[in-house]
Parts: C-alpha cells; structure tokens; sequence
C-alpha cells in the first residue's frame, strides 16, 4: 500500500514536471516566433521614413535634371558626363569626414541631420543658378556634399540597431521605403512639368520644401545613438578610418567594390539612351525611373532576406550580372517595349541585389565602434569609381558615338565583375577585426564561421 502510494506521488510529480517544462518550451517558442516576425527595429523604420520623403525631394531633380541639361541649357555629351559624375562621385571625400564625425563621440543623427539640411538647401542653389554651368556646378556639389555627409552614419545607425543575422532584411526593409520616394518624386516632377508647362523652377522650389520636411522629420522621430560599445583596442580609438583598408576581408569588398563601381556608367545616361533609341516625347522622360524603382521595390526585402540566408557575395554578384545584361540589350537592334521594359527591369534587380546588400557584406567585418568610418571608405571608394566611369563614359561618346562607348562599357563590366568574383571571399567571416597599433595586422574579435549553406 505505502509503495503504491509512493509511485503514485512519483508519477503525480514528474507529469507536473513534463508538464510545466512543456509549458516552458511553447513559452519560449512562441517568444522566438514574436521575435522572429518583429526583425526590423524602430529606428531602421523611423530612418526608412526620413528617407522616403528625402527620396521624394532629390528625385524631383534628378529626374528631370539629364533632360535639363542635355536638352534645355544644350550641354555636350563630355560636358554632361562630367556634370553627371560630379553629382554621383566628385564630394565623395567627404564621406570620410562624416563618418569620422561620426564615429568620434557616436554623433550619427547630428551628421546625418546636418547632411539631410545642406541638400535641401542645395534646391534653392540650383533654382538662383539659372542656366550658369558654374552655378549648377556648385549647387550639385552642395547636394553631394549633404548626401555624402549622411549616407554613412545613416548606414552605420541602421546597422548598430539590427542584429548580424538580419542585416540583409533591415537594409532591404529601408532601401524599399527609401525607393518608395525614388517612385513618388518623379511622378512628382512630372506632375509638375505638366501642369506649369515645363517650368523647372517649379520643381527646384518643391523639391527644397519637401527636403525640409524630412530634416524635421529626422529630428523628431529618428532616436540619437549617443552611447556606441568603447573601441576595443588603443588603435581603434585613435586610428583613421582608411586604417580599416589593414582588415583583409574588408579590403577585399572594398576592392571589389572599386572595381565594380569604375565600370558602372549613370542611370541618366541609360535613360537618355533609352530617350534616343525609342524617341519619345521630352515630357515622359523623368517616368522613365519608375520602372526601376519599381523594381527595386519589389525586390528589395526579399532579395535582402535571401542574402541573410545564402550569404550576400552571391547577390552582389548576381545584381552586376543584371546589369551586363541591360547594358548588353542597349547595343541589340531590340526596340518598343522589349528594350524599355527589358534595361529598365534589369536595372532594378542591380540595384535590389547590391545597395543595401553591400552595405550588409561589410558591417560583419568593421568594429562596432568604427562602422561609420568604414562604410564611409568603402561608399567613397566606390563614388569615386563611378565618377571615373561617368566621366570616361561621356568622352568614349563624344569621341567615338554612343554605340562604340556602350561596347566599351559592357566589356569593362564584364571584366570587373570576372575581377570582383575573385575578390570577394567564398565565406563571409563575422568577426570585427581592426588593426593593432604597431604591425597592422588584425585582431579578432568574434566567430570566423561562414553563413549556413554558403560554398
């Protein structure tokens, strides 16, 4: 009687234990699932939404920029080459001065909100420019300046606030809101050409009054980053950022990215490509990038998710490789909707596939303490490339014809990328490496793991 008591209060007391030890594991599964579907912290989305109205304001005037110049002030080729180049590439030295700022003292919103400011304001330059080459210049390399200035701690503080293995998906998730405007601004432009009767002034004062909104929307919605993890070593606190360029991995992306960028021609000159060969009417030119953004939408998450997954060298690649292939399908005899839809499309998959996706390769490798300064190396290295490649672009045309420069173009994207591939390692470590303070070699300080599933 007593032992069968006893087996009784036995069993009565490990079913409790099952129980409750089950009870446990739904507990912390159903916390890992809440956490697994909220990936995207808030200030990725407060930032996604700065940018999306700042998207709106820029694309107002890049849109109808190429037209403006090419057509309405009657610039060459090689003249708009060089304009075309400055606005991507020539002020990009001051991204290092940003991220330096930015880095020292974890000041990331006050230099990206004083960067946001400065290309707002570049609108009204170019709206009292007039038709001065000069005036247009200085206007271009202050909106240059302002983008420079706040790309990378903008890009820094979307990395500090999401865990390693969601990059991918947070760069995605605000690249997409970020294209949203990219769609939005020229809509917004040709709205207004339309209804003022090709009025670029029109568009300048706009586009300067909804830059402003989104400074102000920096300042109230997007959270200061003030406290950043203390440098880990003395080098680290003291060195410059192109001290980075000692970490082997992150030298390689930088490579890679360099080489990729010095064979990348603009979007204006597809699109005015894309203008000449299919012969439309002036006014639908600045639509002409929403179909890549389009794209880009679309894309963005998805193929930033994918790269968390599968590894994002693959990606990076593969993005290049569509745009080979819409550069390739400009020198086919193909015409009509084939060849719009066909560049516009692979132009949006290039960019879905490499913005966000690079930005996302190399935070693993850079120290915490110093990711604005590393991604400000590595965003100027590249600016400076495409500067090369616009500006070699437009001379190739004017000496030679469109057709011989875009064979030209293929043939150094085709070999850059065959370069890039063999750069890029085959595994992507996750340790933050930073150089010591005597023989430049590296210090781990993390996991040397490659991603799941990754050659």
């Amino acid at each position: 009687m007593y032992l069968s008591t006893t087996d009784a209060v036995a069993q009565a007391t490990q079913a409790k234990r099952a129980k409750g030890a089950k009870e446990a594991t739904e507990a912390q599964q159903d916390e890992a699932g809440r956490k697994g579907r909220v990936r995207v912290a808030g200030p990725v989305l407060a930032l996604g939404a700065v940018s999306l109205v700042t998207d709106i304001s820029s694309e107002m005037v890049s849109a109808v920029l190429p037209l403006y110049f090419v057509v309405g002030l009657g610039l060459s080729p090689l003249q708009f080459g060089f304009l075309d180049g400055l606005y991507n590439g020539a002020t990009a030295v001051v991204r290092l001065l940003g991220g330096y700022a930015a880095d020292r003292g974890g000041r990331h919103k006050l230099v990206a909100g004083s960067g946001y400011l400065l290309s707002a304001l570049s609108r009204l330059g170019l709206l009292l420019a007039g038709g001065a080459t000069a005036g247009i210049g200085a206007a271009i390399a202050a909106d240059r300046i302002g983008k420079g200035v706040r790309t990378a701690p903008r890009d820094a503080l979307i990395s500090l606030s999401s865990p390693p293995d969601g990059l991918g998906r947070a760069f995605g998730v605000h690249r997409a809101m970020d294209t949203t405007g990219a769609l939005l601004g020229p809509l917004a432009a040709f709205a207004l050409l339309w209804a003022t009767a090709d009025a670029y002034d029109a568009v300048f004062v706009v586009s300067f009054c909804v830059g402003l909104i989104g400074v102000l929307m920096l300042v109230a919605f997007v959270p200061g980053r003030d406290r950043l993890p203390p440098p880990s070593t003395p080098a680290a606190r003291r060195g410059k950022a192109l001290e980075l360029l000692r970490v082997p991995a992150f030298r390689r992306v930088f490579a890679a990215a360099a080489l990729l960028g010095a064979a990348t021609i603009g979007d204006a000159f597809l699109y005015l490509l894309l203008q000449r060969r299919l012969d439309f009417a002036e006014s639908w030119f600045p639509l002409l990038p929403l179909g890549t953004a389009a794209v880009y939408l679309l894309l963005a998450v998805p193929v930033g998710r994918l790269a968390d997954r599968t590894g994002r060298r693959l990606p990076f690649l593969a993005g290049h490789a569509a745009l080979l292939g819409g550069y390739t399908l400009l020198l086919t005899p193909a015409g009509g909707q084939l060849l719009l839809i066909g560049v516009l499309l692979l132009l949006g998959v290039f960019y879905a596939a490499t913005d966000g996706v690079l930005m996302a390769l190399a935070a693993p490798v850079l120290p915490e303490g110093r990711r604005a300064g590393g991604m400000a190396v590595l965003q100027t290295g590249q600016a400076l490339s495409r500067l090369l490649a616009a500006a070699g672009f437009g001379a190739a045309w004017t000496l030679w014809g469109v057709s011989a420069a875009m064979a030209c173009a293929a043939l150094a994207l085709a070999v850059a990328l065959s370069g890039a591939a063999l750069l890029l390692p085959r595994t992507e470590p996750t340790e933050k490496t930073e150089p010591t303070e005597k023989t430049g070699s590296t210090e781990k300080t993390g996991s040397t793991e490659p991603k799941e599933g990754q050659a």
